[in-house]
């Protein structure tokens, strides 16, 4: 097989192949980073590295069978702009004729999210037998021109399944399309995957180095944030919730998005001393996470500790959500800015004790984020980040692959890649 990987990033789609067992002749990756591009070469030697997508020629190379890639999704996401794809004077571009025109023509583009074009550029010159296009949850006005471009509807698969992370996305393939129905449209056969009942307590590291631990002027600023930041609204989670997405933006310094509480609590058991049998829960799906000692950690409640005044009292998208241990983490995002861990409770500014929250339904935490300030674990009344270990196990990625880089650079490029166990699901459904 031979196989085209733009915007390869760290090379999760390689990774995704060799789980799957499928021999590939070929791997060309178009990326720019150089620290994604120092993983994936000490990782896959072999690798063929082509440089920026709008400079590879889809005519110039062999036959090509799998094309993938996950175009840049900045101005899709709903915690951007969401400008869509459009020239720096606000010309939308709507197929892909109209883009190499402007690009022809020398017109400037906004942001990045206009390289979806090159993707499609680049599937039309190499004709693959399969392709495989990712981005993040949209706006239906620009979902609906992706998938009239590229001819297929997406589906939708969350890495909760798979992975301690909630990371919605978008797969526009026609791996697995099969005809149906009376006329035969093609339609997906893809399923959705199971759930494994991964939590994130099952990928914490059992020892972390004390630089993961934030500082008692951190902490301090932390107590503070109601005085100086989004009018106090925090959003605490727990450490048996599945993980926030982890993403790439760069955001300012600041980390108090997605905090997980923990409450001291034997294990149940008939002794109530704790140990290493079931925990105790009610909604069979999460258990409690383990302080790493005899004695287990439980939440019993939690709830938005700052009700958001802006949306009458209810959540918003990704703003003020609290979670208990009972689950799985928010998706990583490349900010590392939206997971917080709290082993105990203690009482807020506000003297609310954190231990007394109400429980999330679904048990599962917020997405982490690459910049090194939301991703944060409390441990004895001390708080500290998610380790560039565990958050490549919330991806799916086997321990220390990005060990090569700093750890800014493996936050960043972790949220900006793909849950490797998603891709070999779908990949499962190739016909080779």
């Amino acid at each position: 097989m031979k196989v085209l990987s733009l915007f390869d990033g760290m090379s999760c789609g390689q990774q995704a192949l060799e789980r799957n067992g499928i021999k590939v002749d070929n791997y060309f990756a178009s990326e720019i980073d150089k620290y994604a591009i120092t993983v994936t070469m000490a990782n896959y030697p072999n690798t063929k590295q082509l440089g920026s997508v709008v400079n590879v020629d889809g005519y110039s190379l062999p036959k090509i069978d799998l094309l993938i890639g996950g175009s840049p999704c900045q101005s899709f996401s709903f915690a951007g702009k969401r400008k869509g794809m459009a020239t720096k004077d606000e010309q939308e571009i709507l197929t892909l004729d109209h883009y190499l025109q402007l690009k022809s023509e020398g017109f400037e583009f906004e942001g990045q999210s206009y390289l979806f074009w090159e993707y499609m550029r680049l599937l039309y010159e190499c004709k693959p037998k399969y392709f495989l296009l990712e981005n993040v949850m949209m706006g239906e006005k620009w979902e609906k021109i992706l998938s009239r471009a590229i001819g297929v509807n997406p589906i939708m698969i969350n890495s909760s399944l798979l992975s301690a992370q909630n990371r919605q996305r978008l797969y526009w393939t026609n791996i697995g399309l099969e005809p149906a129905g009376l006329f035969g449209y093609p339609q997906s056969t893809i399923e959705q995957p199971k759930d494994k009942g991964i939590l994130l307590k099952d990928v914490l590291e059992s020892e972390v180095d004390e630089k993961y631990y934030l500082s008692e002027k951190m902490l301090d600023y932390l107590n503070s944030r109601k005085a100086n930041y989004n009018n106090g609204k925090i959003n605490y989670k727990t450490g048996n919730d599945v993980a926030s997405c982890i993403n790439a933006s760069s955001g300012s310094i600041d980390i108090s998005d997605n905090i997980i509480v923990h409450n001291t609590m034997p294990r149940s058991s008939t002794t109530g001393k704790g140990g290493t049998g079931p925990l105790s829960r009610t909604d069979c799906k999460t258990y409690c996470l383990d302080t790493g000692t005899t004695n287990a950690v439980e939440i019993r409640e939690v709830k938005q500790l700052n009700p958001s005044l802006e949306s009458g009292g209810k959540q918003p998208y990704q703003q003020n959500r609290v979670y208990d241990t009972k689950g799985i983490s928010p998706a990583l995002c490349a900010n590392k800015s939206d997971l917080i861990v709290a082993m105990r409770g203690r009482p807020n500014k506000d003297g609310i004790n954190i231990q007394q929250l109400e429980s999330r339904e679904d048990g599962k935490t917020n997405c982490l984020t690459s910049v090194q300030k939301d991703n944060l674990v409390n441990r004895s009344n001390t708080i500290r980040r998610l380790t560039p270990t565990e958050c490549e196990r919330l991806q799916t990625v086997k321990d220390n692959y990005t060990n090569h880089v700093s750890d800014s650079q493996r936050y960043k490029m972790l949220g900006n890649g793909w849950t490797v166990d998603v891709i070999r699901h779908i990949l499962n459904y190739m016909k080779i």
